[in-house]
């Protein structure tokens, strides 16, 4: 073997994993986001069940699922607060 054949499967092998990392780390992220949306959901669901022996709900709607899923018992009062405002 040549050393520019070496050379061209070693910037073949860097190309591949650099792609590879740009590929996986939006996956990551995604995954990420979808699994905090449906905690967020559960969350959200649980809080109206309980909220509603106080007149306290919340609509579960993806963004208002997003938003508990990644702040928690904070994302709900925020809710709450633009909700009373609103």
């Amino acid at each position: 073997m040549d050393i520019t054949t070496i050379l061209f499967y070693l910037a073949g092998l860097i190309l591949v994993y650099v792609v590879g990392m740009i590929l996986v780390v939006p996956l990551k992220l995604l995954v990420k986001l979808l699994m905090n949306g449906i905690a967020g959901g559960v969350f959200l669901f649980l809080f109206n069940i309980i909220g509603g022996m106080f007149n306290l709900s919340l609509a579960i709607n993806p963004l208002n699922a997003i938003i508990v899923g990644f702040l928690g018992v904070p994302g709900v009062i925020l809710l709450l607060v633009f909700n009373f405002i609103l």
